[in-house]
């Protein structure tokens, strides 16, 4: 799960593009991504445009490694955005009544589960989805046997031992501080409190009222042909990561199509799903500088003249973004099987073009 960096400033067969597109052509956006897997910066890279009168166009670029296509239904891991599914659901369950943001972590762990406090202030469900906990990026009990899986083996005791032992250095609220175990956290409890799964909590209230059916922690047989070979930095192929403990902070894998349907329902859906979205997108703290703010996880940078709600993630083998703009109904998926520095500059700049392409590193 890779960390957001902050943005200060401020083929597949297509469908029928809108009439008056904000985006660039369809010729100038398979050169962007040709030109990505060129410089090495990407093994494969699929895209995804929504337009704000809802169509969408669909671009590939590179390999998806052997015996497999890059298409809209191609599944990668998308890391951290992951988190924003988490905070979508703690939205749902306060809507629903279930929970309350003020609510203290510590009303739905075991008994015997201390959360560590500071100054009489308590760490809350709010306060883990906005990363102004105060805990640390990652558990400082995590014992890493494989880079190449290295959440595999954390476990829900060490989680608890983890809280039970650490030391916050600065009061819940101070600051914001992007934490994995925070949203890890925060899946765990809620799911704690619907009494399933965290995938199944997920499924039952978000992906299938989206029609999600290709989103998944767990792989049907039909999905996991769909999966795509992640590589790592060096263009290494990698194995997938598993997150049994952590779910909320970075276990889906997906695939344009569903995360180009999550965007429209953030934009213009119905129904309890879409309005915890939207819910879930509004500016709550502030997030590093003065153009950024926070929502229920969701990054929110101003730009000259919009702001863009968004999320990135990052696993061992893949870099993914997903942007949208309330004001323009636009929205942009970018979905690549390789490690590295991604290509959230490329999304970002689809979304406003003022915002400069990063060169490549040499």
């Amino acid at each position: 799960m890779w960390c957001v960096a902050l943005v200060t400033l401020l083929a597949g067969v297509p469908s029928q593009a809108a009439a008056q597109s904000v985006f660039p052509p369809d010729s100038a956006v398979r050169i962007m991504l040709e030109q990505r897997v060129k410089e090495g910066r990407a093994a494969g890279i699929v895209v995804g445009l929504l337009e704000a009168d809802g169509t969408t166009r669909v671009f590939t670029a590179g390999t998806a490694g052997a015996g497999r296509i890059l298409d809209r239904t191609s599944v990668f891991e998308i890391g951290s955005i992951t988190k924003v599914f988490t905070s979508v659901l703690l939205a749902d369950m306060v809507r629903r009544g279930e929970v309350a943001l003020d609510d203290p972590v510590a009303k739905y762990l075991p008994a015997g589960v201390t959360v560590p406090s500071r100054n009489g202030k308590l760490i809350t469900l709010e306060l883990l989805a906005t990363q102004h906990s105060g805990l640390s990026r990652l558990p400082t009990n995590l014992r890493v046997s494989s880079m190449l899986n290295p959440y595999a083996e954390y476990s829900v005791p060490q989680l608890y031992e983890f809280l039970s032992s650490y030391q916050l250095p600065r009061d819940p609220g101070a600051q914001f501080e992007y934490s994995n175990v925070g949203l890890g956290l925060l899946g765990h409890v809620l799911a704690l409190r619907a009494g399933r799964s965290y995938e199944e909590l997920l499924r039952e209230r978000i992906l299938q009222p989206l029609g999600m059916l290709h989103t998944a922690i767990t792989l049907t047989p039909e999905l996991r042909q769909r999966l795509v070979a992640g590589h790592n930095a060096m263009g290494d192929t990698v194995p997938p990561w598993d997150l049994p403990t952590l779910a909320g902070a970075g276990a889906l894998r997906s695939d344009a199509h569903d995360m180009l349907a999550f965007a429209s329902a953030a934009l213009r859906g119905t129904g309890p799903a879409a309005e915890a979205i939207r819910f879930a997108m509004q500016p709550r703290a502030e997030a590093g500088n003065a153009n950024t703010t926070i929502g229920l996880a969701w990054i929110r940078s101003g730009t000259q003249r919009d702001t863009i709600v968004w999320h990135n993630g990052g696993t061992g083998g893949f870099r993914t973004f997903l942007g949208l703009v309330p004001a323009r109904g636009i929205a942009v998926v970018l979905l690549t099987n390789s490690g590295g520095v991604g290509s959230d500059d490329l999304g970002m700049h689809l979304l406003e073009p003022s915002i400069p392409l990063a060169a490549p590193r040499r």
